[in-house]
């Protein structure tokens, strides 16, 4: 018999819904007589991750808050359709707790929860708390985070780390990754990754080096993540180049990717910064260079003061990110003994499961209501 549920709010990103994820396979592990359910956005991405591991999804009516006119009336609408549609959710389902992860879906969600006396978990995953968690911290029970906010330095109560789902942890030795991949044994393997919806600056980087770098790929071989790119011309301008190539749009057991990687090229959502950490690659970090504050910076930040990762602006031009993120990554992919240091540090960081601590965490609130 159920003991209640405990909702997971967030998602728009595989960002918000891979935490979530990592935390709903503990829960199921430690009280499996806790239901797990999401209340994730419309998005397709959140189908598309959730329905692949099987998990109990609502998508919730919102949209991001804007001054702009139009925008603030679609806000509004959709908060109070979301807030209406997640009442219905947690009292239909008995929650018994609500776990934010952030992003817009979180507002009617929390909302609803705090008038219903739900109590409510805040997990922030960024650096920089966005104006979503800002505001749901004011109604949170318990604010935790998954790393240093140097902005708002008093934010949360603890760091907690990231909490990273099993199918993003190497499952096995390289040889077995790179075998399960289809990858060919002998050569050194290059990931590359714009996390869940791509990166075309990243892509267009990789196009030039093909084109202009070719024979730094001569023992290598690439697993790229295109995202929403176009997969086709990607895969012909690796084949032009004579370079071997996995070319995937999204792949859900980045585990493997991980695990087969000897360096990686990716962006420094929270999310792909702790994957690559906790999986000891070492990588050249790229963060998002559209977000006014540049957020994505301070995920990577720390590790590449350790000299374990390397940290570049995206200039979003090939041309202009050679001198920066090109060169970074050539002198890595050139660099054997480097990237083995590299590696070494990484493996000997302390392994803290943040997944299994939110889980507790959540569960202590849960005993509450």
């Amino acid at each position: 018999m159920s003991a209640g549920s405990i909702a997971l709010a967030g998602g728009g990103t595989g960002g918000h819904i891979s935490p979530g994820i990592a935390i709903a396979e503990r829960l199921a592990e430690i009280a499996p007589a806790f239901d797990r359910v999401f209340a994730c956005s419309t998005r397709p991405v959140d189908a598309r991750m959730l329905e692949h591991v099987g998990a109990d999804f609502t998508p919730i009516p919102a949209e991001g808050l804007s001054p702009r006119p139009l925008k603030l009336v679609r806000f509004m609408r959709a908060f109070v359709a979301g807030r209406a549609a997640a009442r219905d959710l947690l009292a239909e389902r008995g929650a018994r707790a609500v776990i934010a992860l952030g992003g817009y879906v979180t507002g009617p969600v929390v909302h609803a929860a705090h008038a219903m006396k739900v109590p409510v978990l805040l997990v922030n995953l960024d650096a920089t708390p966005g104006k979503a968690n800002r505001w749901v911290a004011k109604r949170a029970a318990r604010v935790l985070t998954a790393c240093a906010t140097p902005s708002m330095p008093g934010f949360a109560e603890r760091i907690v780390g990231m909490p990273v789902r099993r199918a993003a942890l190497a499952p096995a030795a390289r040889v077995e990754c790179m075998a399960k991949l289809g990858l060919e044994p002998g050569f050194r393997t290059l990931l590359v990754t714009g996390a869940s919806q791509g990166a075309t600056s990243l892509n267009e980087l990789m196009l030039h080096l093909l084109t202009h770098h070719r024979g730094a790929f001569g023992e290598w071989q690439v697993v790229h993540l295109v995202g929403n790119a176009e997969r086709g011309s990607i895969e012909q301008a690796y084949r032009g180049a004579r370079v071997r190539a996995k070319v995937i749009p999204f792949l859900h057991e980045m585990g493997l990717a991980w695990g087969a990687a000897d360096v990686a090229l990716s962006r420094a959502g929270a999310n792909s910064v702790a994957e690559a950490i906790l999986n000891a690659v070492p990588t050249v970090f790229a963060p998002y260079p559209y977000h006014a504050d540049l957020h994505q910076k301070w995920n990577a930040a720390p590790y590449h003061d350790e000299g374990v990762a390397v940290l570049c602006e995206d200039r979003i031009d090939a041309m202009k990110n050679m001198p920066g993120m090109g060169n970074a990554l050539l002198g890595l992919m050139g660099d054997h003994a480097r990237r083995e240091a590299m590696r070494a540090r990484l493996t000997a960081r302390p392994r803290e499961d943040a997944a299994l601590e939110i889980a507790h965490a959540a569960l202590e609130l849960a005993a509450r209501g």
